[in-house]
């Protein structure tokens, strides 16, 4: 069978069998060393013809195949009843399915690179200077004052009776519960911190805390704590 290929294509020479195979449609687990080793030799005598060097590796392979093709035309010896018959193939065959292997496993991991080369990510910087200096949160409570306060609040809702909750589907957003707080202020003014989380699951606090902390922010609300030990209190903001 003629076999057209390039030459200088092939990594070393499991690579070139695996060619040869796949182009004679033969079973890598059945080789016919016969013809696989005339066309193995008929690429060395190509490489040759148009004098270019061939590698030490190549000739190694091209004897191994000359060795296993007249192990198979040489008769059986006899060997003992208990003993089972090698095939010469059996270690090239090994070898071939090895390194067929890694070479799947190679393209793999080259798609996988050639992926991760599309994404591009971006070193750390300063956020200082995006942070307006001159836009503080309105209140005169800290916001390790608003978290120690939270904590405690949620551990006494903890010991005492089960809470009502509701489970929604929608998820809760910030701006939702800022227009929900805005109610409440327009009509009560003045509320307790701890009024504005009316139903304790970790999407609806965090949305909650997140919302009042912005309030503050925009000047919308402001958090005020008479004492240390004192009930903190949102209100409305003095327009000015």
């Amino acid at each position: 069978m003629n076999i057209e290929f390039k030459i200088n294509e092939f990594s070393g020479p499991l690579d070139l069998l695996l060619h040869l195979i796949k182009e004679a449609k033969m079973d890598i687990m059945n080789i016919e060393i016969e013809e696989i080793t005339k066309q193995y030799m008929d690429y060395l005598a190509l490489q040759e013809k148009m004098n270019l060097e061939i590698a030490s590796e190549y000739l190694v392979m091209a004897s191994e195949l000359l060795e296993i093709k007249s192990k198979l035309l040489l008769p059986n010896e006899k060997i003992e009843e208990s003993e089972e018959e090698v095939d010469p193939r059996e270690e090239l065959v090994n070898r071939l399915l090895e390194y067929k292997a890694y070479k799947e496993i190679t393209k793999v991991l080259q798609e996988k690179e050639n992926l991760r080369s599309e994404i591009y990510t971006k070193a750390p910087e300063n956020v200082k200077q995006y942070i307006d200096e001159n836009k503080e949160i309105n209140c005169d409570v800290s916001l390790d004052d608003l978290i120690e306060a939270f904590k405690k609040y949620l551990q006494r809702k903890k010991e005492s009776e089960p809470l009502k909750t509701k489970v929604t589907v929608n998820e809760i957003s910030v701006s939702s519960r800022r227009y929900d707080i805005k109610k409440v202020l327009s009509s009560k003014k003045r509320v307790s911190f701890f009024e504005l989380f009316p139903i304790i699951n970790r999407e609806y606090v965090v949305a909650t805390f997140l919302a009042i902390l912005e309030m503050a922010k925009d000047r919308e609300l402001v958090i005020k704590q008479e004492g240390t030990f004192e009930e903190i209190i949102c209100e409305v903001a003095d327009e000015k």
